[in-house]
């Protein structure tokens, strides 16, 4: 009985101890935080301020903008983590940020309103850096052709101080691309690799399976160390054995090389780049992509230059992939955004000027049976023909040359025109073979396309007419001239990087064929 009586008061105090738990805990949860006031901000404070940060407050009634700590919070780790997307953490204010977070609650209003402004300027500046870029594509490179791009502000800051969700606003303003993304992902990866000291080599002759030389120890352990060398074993020996033959071929694979397992100098110019010069070329293309258009639209073809490929996207699939040749250092292929107008089958070529003056010039001074080779015929500035014997060296700018039509003819058997002031198109070529080169910076500026019939044919294909393989073999054999519009919206962007993370998760590299990365990178830390 007396057990009975224990237990039945034990139950009652437990049941009015959670009671009063749960009472405790509906309190807690249903207290009204102290509440963050927003100050009004002096009127000779704001008119102090520059135009684009004056506006954020008068859409905000000239008050305190970053008084909620949670939106302080959320800009100081976008800050702190804007090195993912490239940018310097300390150009943003971060030091000076973080002392003056640290002491906010003893500032007294005027430093309080000093550290709002200087946080919605840091805000303005890193939204617009992600958004598009640190630098202006046209300071760093002048014959870049690139769409600037301009940004209304003041409704992302509201939305973010408003929804207490700066973090999403950051995200929805840097670069939506896929291959962006994946730039990122692999200056992760790469982040973590080990420090590694990086002794060159100092390979000069080719090395070929089962060759031996002390160059291959220094070889394996820049193989392992990309990972594309795995075993431990023979890291020591100096025999081009098959394990690290096929080691070399994946990574000339990776990097853009002809992977035949001979290592020559493209090989060893690659292998010889450490980690932080490739941590230094992914920030350069991740600048880059920040300039380039947000969206390509449904229909486009891209062209990567270092990657010597184009690319023909229609209705946002991707229905081919072509190898190109691009301009040399000297002649490079300009960086530019077009629309595709039309396509010429059995074009003529109109030598473009610095041809003349640097190619055609010379070659007919030596031997004037260079037109009559070249099936050049010869106008003066009244239209009227040429011949070769009446052809004055002299004068060789004034006249037009043409090359005709035909298999041979530079341009091949189609051209692909596109508006742009460098006179530069997509092209067939008479040197078919040059798309079998590792290297493949030879043109004279404009791109030529690798089996470029097909390329016309899904194009027109997608035409509203439609346009059947007959019908362009049929024009081919005909041997006429023949312009077709194109009536789509194709979008031509030819556009530069050298480095990506691949479907397999594997880095990427392309040679920077003109040089442009080291000279980026320093101009985003200067």
């Amino acid at each position: 009985m007396v057990k009975n009586i224990l237990i039945i008061f034990s139950l009652i105090f437990l049941l009015i101890s959670c009671k009063e738990s749960s009472d405790k805990a509906s309190i807690s949860a249903n207290e009204e935080p102290i509440e963050e006031i927003s100050k009004p901000i002096p009127t000779e404070l704001i008119e102090t301020l520059k135009d684009s940060i004056k506006l954020f407050y008068n859409k905000l009634n000239n008050h305190e903008i970053w008084f909620n700590k949670t939106n302080r919070i959320a800009l100081i780790n976008e800050v702190k983590n804007c090195h993912q997307d490239g940018l310097d953490p300390n150009d943003y204010n971060l030091k000076e940020i973080l002392k003056l977070e640290k002491e906010r609650d003893s500032l007294n209003d005027k430093a309080i309103f000093d550290y709002d402004i200087l946080l919605t300027s840091t805000f303005e500046k890193l939204a617009l850096h992600l958004y598009k870029g640190k630098l202006d594509p046209k300071k760093v490179y002048s014959d870049w052709d690139l769409k600037p791009k301009s940004l209304a502000l003041s409704p992302y800051l509201e939305k973010g101080i408003k929804s207490k969700e700066i973090s999403n606003v950051f995200k929805e303003l840097k670069p939506q691309h896929f291959i962006y993304n994946q730039i990122k992902k692999s200056l992760t990866i790469l982040e973590k690799y080990p420090e590694y000291d990086f002794k060159k080599s100092e390979a000069k002759d080719k090395i070929e399976l089962n060759d031996t030389t002390d160059e291959i120890i220094t070889i394996k352990h820049k193989l392992a160390y990309w990972k594309d060398y795995t075993r431990n074993d023979s890291i020591t020996t100096a025999i081009y054995d098959s394990i690290t033959f096929n080691a070399v071929k994946k990574f000339q694979a990776r990097n853009g090389l002809k992977s035949d397992g001979v290592i020559g100098k493209g090989t060893i110019k690659a292998l010889n780049f450490s980690k932080e010069e490739r941590i230094h070329q992914i920030i350069a293309n991740l600048e880059r992509w920040k300039w380039f258009p947000r969206d390509f639209g449904d229909n486009y073809l891209i062209t990567n230059l270092p990657d010597y490929k184009i690319t023909y996207v229609a209705k946002r699939d991707t229905l081919s992939e072509h190898n190109i040749v691009v301009g040399t250092p000297k002649r490079k292929t300009p960086i530019l955004i077009s629309k595709l107008s039309n396509l010429v089958f059995n074009p003529t070529w109109t030598v473009p000027p610095t041809i003349i003056k640097e190619d055609l010039t010379p070659s007919a001074k030596k031997n004037i049976s260079y037109f009559t080779r070249t099936r050049m015929t010869i106008y003066d500035s009244t239209g009227n023909k040429i011949a070769p014997e009446e052809w004055d060296p002299e004068k060789s700018r004034s006249y037009r040359y043409v090359q005709t039509s035909g298999y041979n003819n530079s341009l091949g058997l189609v051209k692909f025109n596109f508006p742009n002031r460098h006179l530069v198109y997509l092209h067939d070529t008479n040197h078919r073979d040059y798309f079998s080169r590792e290297y493949r910076a030879l043109s004279s500026g404009c791109v030529r396309v690798e089996n470029p019939l097909d390329l016309s044919e899904k194009i027109l294909d997608n035409e509203e007419r439609g346009w059947t393989k007959k019908e362009i073999d049929t024009i081919i054999k005909k041997k006429n001239i023949k312009t077709i519009p194109i009536k789509n919206e194709i979008n031509v962007y030819i556009l530069y990087w050298t480095n990506w993370l691949d479907k397999d998760g594997s880095l990427q590299f392309r040679d920077d064929i003109y040089n442009l990365d080291k000279k980026l990178y320093n101009s985003l830390r200067s």
